[in-house]
């Protein structure tokens, strides 16, 4: 574990290759069984409000129900997530032949909407725990299987693929601190993969 200002950072963030490779794993991320969405901070609740009338264009009629019967979040103060189809895909979600993607994303990259998505799910695989101070760590899953071989192929390590992410969290400053010290720990640590 290591600090970047008041965030402690799991070291495997440090060492991983990633990058998501969507045509093998199909989006698997919005669509992960067991019924709870994407995590939301409380103030993006308002957010996905906003976005709402944007992105109902890209949503097929199951999700258009769920979202009439159910509403777009669930949860309380301090523990919203999205609102799942059959316990699995998030809301949001449209599909694009066979590949789970994000109608907040998509409406945000055509000019649409000024707000990307959750921060929990442009942050993903890195988590957000709050504790006596917030840590991120790496949760790694199955499905992302494909990320990690393709991040290995390509020699991309987890922290650049998630720069804009981290950026947007965090800010630049932070982002080129912790970016250095994951730098410094392959330089002088290593690890094996």
């Amino acid at each position: 574990m290591f600090t970047i200002g008041e965030t402690i950072i799991d070291d495997d963030i440090a060492y991983e290759r990633f990058a998501c490779n969507l045509l093998e794993c199909k989006g698997a991320c919005c669509t992960l069984k067991g019924g709870r969405g994407a995590p939301l901070r409380d103030e993006e609740v308002a957010e996905i409000q906003n976005v709402l009338p944007f992105i109902k264009q890209y949503l097929n009629e199951d999700h258009l129900h769920v979202i009439d019967k159910y509403g777009i979040i669930e949860g309380n103060q301090g523990d919203y997530a999205t609102t799942c189809v059959n316990d699995s895909a998030c809301v949001f979600v449209y599909y694009e032949s066979d590949i789970a993607r994000c109608s907040i994303e998509r409406a945000y990259l055509e000019g649409q909407v000024q707000w990307r998505k959750p921060i929990s799910c442009h942050l993903f695989p890195i988590r957000v725990s709050q504790g006596f101070k917030e840590s991120l760590y790496y949760e790694k899953i199955t499905e992302c299987t494909p990320g990690r071989k393709y991040g290995l192929q390509k020699n991309i390590q987890l922290y650049d693929y998630l720069e804009a992410a981290l950026k947007r969290k965090y800010g630049n400053k932070w982002y080129s601190e912790f970016k250095n010290e994951c730098q410094l720990r392959h330089k002088f640590f290593g690890k094996i993969l």
